[in-house]
């Protein structure tokens, strides 16, 4: 069956800011898209400062980019008249607060808009993408809000195999691009067969072009990985600069996000990885951390932002994304991770905690420290406790609570260098007790690795939000995951240390306001 233009309308804008403002203020999607938001506000599990999309459902984030002074995202939508994938769209001055903006991309003469990435040049943005039915397809930008686009040629710029072709020597799916040289690469996410069993292992492989009309197959980009597993297809991929290295996000249909370290060949157009790592820590769904988008920050970093899957179902919606995150370069081969954004414009309620002694085997409630939209700062002098316990959104009770647990030196030893390396540590987020519903799909613990220096203070940055949970561990590792607690007065937040004593050397904690009013 031959694809079929959207049924969703599409406006043209004009192209001018102020123009552009005032078309907006008038447009009948945007009053629709306003009016779903609205309806769907009243959702108890629904993020107040967390980015969802106005209208029913959502998946990749794609296409996050920076142009003319705003952060662009753009994600898989779902509209409620043609639910084929578009790109739905959000415009944010801070990384924090996100206004809804009409869809982006429509499909046609692909079926589908499936998941690619962006680059802002000096004159224009272009967005590269995988067509379902179609191939690699190319569309660019020029308006002050991206409102506007057009696919170049027309058709794929990359086609996929016509039926009776031999097979390609490459896959085309979820492209991203760069510039090198004065010369565009599109990386796609794939499979081949290299391993001597014949498993599937992972595969990008690297096109190029002068022209984003006519491009080049080149060979599959990546050597050395001993960090993916057998089964892995490199999805969703993003390649950038980090530092004076460079980063490959992806994301993997077993389980979940993931990122390469590495040295970007340019001779030889090969990234040589040194070291990978997961953004998840257990399958992506239910309730877990899906895919990546991902843009420089031209200091250095990388902004990424990943969608979630639900654990429950909702009705009118499902997942949602995280906040965005700063990825930097702490040594050659170690990640950084620092939540993004502006989020001390949302906070309010401020409560202040400092040198209180958490006795061992008891449980301390915080009073004054409470609530289900929460951001929570705090750091610990570990001394000499083998287990951490911070529990949050508790019921009175403790029927339902949420537990975030931190393990001192009971992670794995690396033996990279051939030596015994110190023994590391891990963070833990427990599920099992977070809700009654009956609907909940179970989770186990989300439980990621961390190293620690051995006199390093503990610090937790805590982001409670309805149904999400973030923690960021001493800005070296995120732990995510989706809950929702049954009762309206599981609102606590409690600690304990366990065998010996811990000091809370201090504790910030802020009510959190919606970034939609």
């Amino acid at each position: 069956m031959a694809a079929q233009p959207s049924l969703v309308p599409q406006y043209t804008f004009p192209t001018t800011l102020q123009e552009q403002r005032q078309a907006l203020g008038t447009n009948p999607l945007m009053a629709r898209l306003n009016a779903a938001r609205q309806q769907l506000a009243a959702d108890p599990y629904r993020p107040i400062y967390h980015y969802v999309n106005p209208e029913g459902s959502l998946n990749d984030p794609n296409g996050l980019c920076f142009w003319q002074g705003r952060w662009h995202l753009f994600y898989q939508a779902y509209p409620p008249e043609d639910t084929r994938q578009h790109w739905g769209h959000a415009v944010s001055d801070d990384l924090i607060h996100w206004e809804d903006l009409p869809y982006a991309i429509y499909p046609y003469p692909e079926d589908k808009c499936f998941s690619g990435s962006a680059l802002a040049e000096d004159d224009r943005v272009i967005a590269i993408y995988h067509g379902i039915a179609a191939g690699t397809m190319v569309a660019t930008a020029t308006d002050p809000l991206l409102l506007n686009w057009d696919k170049l040629t027309g058709q794929a710029v990359i086609p996929l195999a016509k039926p009776g072709d031999p097979p390609l020597p490459y896959n085309i799916f979820d492209p991203c691009i760069w510039k090198h040289d004065g010369v565009y690469y599109a990386l796609t996410a794939g499979m081949h067969h290299n391993a001597p069993s014949g498993k599937k292992t992972r595969a990008n492989f690297l096109h190029r072009s002068t022209d984003l009309a006519t491009w080049e197959y080149l060979h599959p980009f990546v050597e050395n990985d001993l960090y993916s597993r057998v089964g892995d297809d490199g999805a969703c991929p993003y390649f950038w600069p980090l530092g004076d290295r460079h980063i490959l996000l992806h994301f993997s249909h077993m389980n979940g996000g993931k990122y390469l370290l590495g040295d970007y060949d340019t001779d030889r157009q090969k990234f040589v990885v040194t070291q990978g790592g997961d953004f998840n820590f257990g399958p992506y769904a239910p309730g877990g951390v899906h895919a990546p988008s991902a843009c420089p920050d031209d200091t250095g970093g990388v902004i990424a932002i990943f969608n979630m899957n639900p654990g429950k179902p909702t009705r009118g919606w499902n997942q949602i994304m995280t906040l965005p995150r700063r990825l930097t370069l702490l040594d050659h081969d170690q990640l950084g991770m620092e939540p993004a954004g502006d989020l001390a414009s949302l906070h309010s309620d401020h409560r202040h905690l400092e040198n209180l002694t958490l006795p061992a085997n008891e449980n301390v409630l915080l009073a004054g420290v409470q609530g289900n939209a929460l951001e929570i700062d705090a750091t610990f002098a570990l001394g000499g406790a083998p287990l951490l316990e911070l529990d949050v959104l508790c019921s009175p009770d403790g029927e339902e609570r949420t537990r975030i647990l931190f393990y001192r030196d009971r992670g794995y030893r690396s033996r990279e260098f051939g030596r015994n390396e110190p023994q590391g540590s891990l963070l833990s987020i427990d599920t099992s007790c977070s809700s009654l519903h009956p609907d909940i799909s179970p989770r186990a613990p989300e439980t990621a690795p961390v190293i620690l220096a051995p006199d390093e203070p503990l610090r937790l940055r805590i982001f409670i939000d309805r149904s999400v949970v973030e923690v960021f561990v001493n800005g070296k590792q995120c732990a995510a995951v989706r809950v929702y607690p049954s009762r309206p007065d599981s609102i606590g937040v409690s600690l304990r240390s366990r065998g010996q004593d811990t000091i809370l050397t201090s504790l910030d904690a802020w009510q959190m306001a919606s970034i939609y009013e």
